[in-house]
């Protein structure tokens, strides 16, 4: 996204009633907003473009909006907020370990939802600046790009992660051999109140551990330290794309 450019939002829910004001206020706080009014649609608009965060309808018919969530998060590194009805906790604790950046319950105050969105853009780094250099973190052969978010096996294959993944993996390359506990990696990861949810860490280290482990059961690279956290077990080296 051009710096210049306004944040792209898709608002992916099936009350007409809900979508459109909310569309426009967005629109008015200086958003680009697409809509659409299903799971389906919004897989026809994120075939021909790439938005910058996806708010997502849990309830919807057809779909669901956790189907869709998993999709993102195994084939896009996209930014996803959930919209939930207030009785739906399991839903929402699911979509946390699937791969959600945060969730808000219906009703909402719009002004609640855009501190929402322009939090977890800043954790994205969509939001904030972009790192100083153009610099590749490198591990036991795996490449990190923190600018186009991508990670690159040893191979040279390129590995689809998700969001919550790319943020994941990078608190890990900033601090190699550091025991990082869940409450810390929630922070830096998920934020708000997702330290309710300590499984969706467990998840989703998980999910990290089978892209980037020989043997994700016998894992080498993300080293589980009972009773502490989780740990890289890696140095890890910084360097330019022209070095590597």
């Amino acid at each position: 996204m051009d710096e210049n450019s306004p944040v792209s939002l898709l608002l992916v829910d099936d009350e007409q009633a809900l979508r459109q004001p909310l569309a426009e206020y967005l629109s008015r706080q200086g958003f680009a907003v697409t809509q659409a009014a299903s799971a389906a649609e919004a897989r026809t608009h994120l075939r021909d473009s790439n938005p910058d965060l996806v708010l997502l309808d849990i309830m919807m018919p057809g779909e669901d909006g956790l189907s869709l969530c998993r999709h993102l998060s195994e084939t896009r590194s996209i930014p996803t907020i959930m919209l939930t009805a207030k009785g739906e906790a399991m839903d929402r604790i699911v979509g946390l370990e699937i791969g959600a950046d945060d969730y808000v319950v219906k009703p909402f105050e719009p002004r609640e939802l855009v501190a929402r969105i322009r939090s977890v853009l800043r954790r994205s780094a969509k939001g904030g600046a972009a790192p100083a250099e153009d610099e590749l973190f490198e591990f036991e052969g795996w490449q990190l790009d923190p600018l186009k978010r991508r990670l690159i096996s040893p191979e040279g294959a390129l590995v689809a992660i998700s969001s919550v993944e790319f943020r994941l993996l990078m608190a890990f390359v900033e601090h190699p051999r550091q025991v990082l506990d869940r409450d810390r990696l929630l922070d830096m990861v998920q934020g708000r109140e997702a330290h309710l949810f300590d499984r969706a860490v467990d998840n989703q280290v998980s999910r990290l551990r089978r892209k980037i482990e020989v043997d994700s059961r016998n894992p080498t690279l993300i080293q589980t330290v009972w009773g502490g956290g989780y740990m890289l077990a890696a140095d890890v080296r910084r360097v330019t794309p022209q070095s590597a």
